[in-house]
């Protein structure tokens, strides 16, 4: 339980690090950084839940796309001013430096295995941040237009073709 606790602490200090490397205004530095310790939280709680490496980094990507979408709102700036510096302690830099190690010395079975291994984990990145993104797009379509809608409604003009 310590060295989970240790692990989220370096995980608040990296994100911590990039945040102040992408120039992230010190009143969004905490809550950027804070992202970055959620991820691997949620990351480290879904171990003994799922045995699957990739689907545990899809959910904690998925996680942490959606407190990125709540602090862009709330804060009232990009989504990426939060999901960039949260979503760096989830990187697998090991199996990154491991893949290319392979292919330097020739070793093309390990390679391809290793390689497999960094694929899957970088496309449940990509799927939990576009899940959880198009997710908020398609809300935030819709809540505009049924919003749209009731304002019209209201007016007492027609909303559209079969309006009632």
């Amino acid at each position: 339980m310590r060295e989970a606790f240790f692990q989220i602490y370096l995980a608040f200090l990296g994100s911590l690090g990039f945040s102040i490397l992408f120039h992230i205004t010190s009143t969004r530095l905490f809550f950027a950084s804070f992202g970055g310790a959620i991820s691997w939280g949620v990351y480290l709680a879904l171990n003994p839940l799922f045995s699957s490496e990739a689907l545990r980094y899809f959910l904690a990507t998925a996680v942490i796309a959606l407190y990125a979408e709540i602090m862009a709102k709330i804060q009232k700036t990009p989504t990426t001013t939060y999901l960039v510096p949260s979503i760096i302690p989830l990187i697998p830099g090991s199996a990154l430096y491991s893949t290319m190690n392979y292919a330097l010395r020739g070793e093309w079975e390990a390679f391809s295995a290793e390689g497999l291994f960094t694929l899957q984990i970088a496309l449940s990145l990509a799927g939990g941040i576009l899940v959880v993104s198009s997710a908020t797009s398609v809300y935030k379509s819709l809540l505009h237009h049924f919003m749209k809608k009731a304002v019209q409604k209201k007016k007492g003009k027609k909303t559209g073709r079969y309006s009632l």
